[in-house]
């Protein structure tokens, strides 16, 4: 697919790259999109506030070229302020970054959305739901990790589904509730109950041979 995401009103299926073949990227994205995922989630790690390096501006600005799908981009990095710029540029739609690395989360927000796109604010399993209350009338979206952040094909943290219960309350209509972390089709009914708008899915989906028949059964969970 290649709308925006903030337009559907629908569950939408963020396919994580994170679990892709690099050695193919392209065509893994192709394949995806082409099989149904809405857009594309873009895991950024810098081997400092999660323990593991990912990818940065660089792959983001050379895959932009070869599709059209809506950028989804998490700043698991301890100064997104840094590195937001160069995100946006490279192609980023949206940038989501964590209540644990910044002191003022609603100036943060505010500059990032000086940059010319979406701005979200993430938090981890254990941060408790009330640090992300003065900021929520500030971001686009909430991204809730339902798996302590760093490494895919985590297991589903189910403790976590109070916390989104709870934020999908205070959101306005504009905004979207999305969730990270272990869902496949065994656990994306109960994020949908709890009120999940966007679903972000890594190898439940890419480590399928086929990628479709994947994201139809994940679809026919959150109908």
């Amino acid at each position: 697919m290649t709308t925006d995401p903030f337009n559907s009103i629908t569950p939408q299926i963020a396919a994580s790259i994170l679990s892709a073949d690099f050695s193919r990227l392209g065509a893994e994205i192709e394949n995806v999109l082409t099989g149904g995922a809405d857009f594309l989630h873009l895991d950024v790690m810098d081997g400092n506030f999660v323990p593991n390096i990912s990818f940065g501006p660089p792959i983001i600005r050379n895959i932009r070229p070869a599709t059209a799908a809506y950028f989804d981009a998490h700043l698991m990095i301890v100064d997104p302020l840094r590195y937001a710029p160069a995100m946006v540029k490279a192609g980023a739609q949206n940038i989501t970054f964590h209540i644990e690395v910044v002191e003022d989360a609603v100036k943060t927000a505010g500059e990032i959305r000086k940059l010319g796109c979406r701005v979200g604010i993430t938090l981890n399993p254990a941060t408790p739901v009330e640090r992300i209350w003065a900021v929520l009338d500030h971001v686009d979206v909430v991204l809730v990790m339902s798996v302590v952040p760093g490494f895919g094909g985590q297991h589903f943290m189910p403790a976590t589904l109070p916390k989104a219960e709870a934020i999908k309350k205070r959101l306005r209509a504009d905004q979207r509730l999305e969730m990270d972390g272990g869902l496949h089709a065994d656990t994306i009914r109960m994020a949908r109950d709890a009120g999940v708008d966007w679903f972000v899915v890594g190898s439940a989906i890419f480590d399928k041979p086929d990628r479709a028949a994947a994201i139809a059964e994940l679809r026919t969970k959150l109908s």
